[in-house]
């Protein structure tokens, strides 16, 4: 989030109070000397389970589901879950039914089963 708020700034024409362009380094340091906190969803405390609109943290999803947040990221990456970040390095908000859910952990289920059978 820093980034894109030096990267506004500068394309707006905002100079530093020396006249140089702002660096992600100088809206961080900033925002911790002024206690400005990030645009965090729920600010600077740990993500929660479930989110107010109902969707889930990484690590509620993986709670959910059974595996670890790990495998969450790559089951983002895979496209078997959707989810969205309001910006890059926000946290995950993951739509899963609970239909979905029922659904990944009989796919974990076969899959643990194979990997049992293969040893």
């Amino acid at each position: 989030m820093d980034r894109q708020i030096a990267k506004i700034l500068n394309d707006e024409g905002v100079r530093s109070a020396r006249g140089k362009l702002f660096s992600y380094e100088n809206i961080w340091l900033l925002r911790h000397r002024w206690g400005i906190p990030t645009a965090k969803i729920n600010g600077v405390a740990a993500n929660p389970p479930r989110w107010p609109d109902g969707t889930y943290s990484v690590q509620g999803a993986a709670a959910a589901i059974g595996v670890t947040a790990q495998t969450i990221f790559d089951y983002l990456a895979q496209g078997l879950v959707r989810g969205r970040q309001s910006t890059k390095g926000q946290p995950w908000q993951i739509s899963l039914s609970s239909d979905q859910i029922d659904q990944l952990q009989r796919r974990l289920q076969r899959t643990r089963r194979s990997r049992k059978g293969a040893s």
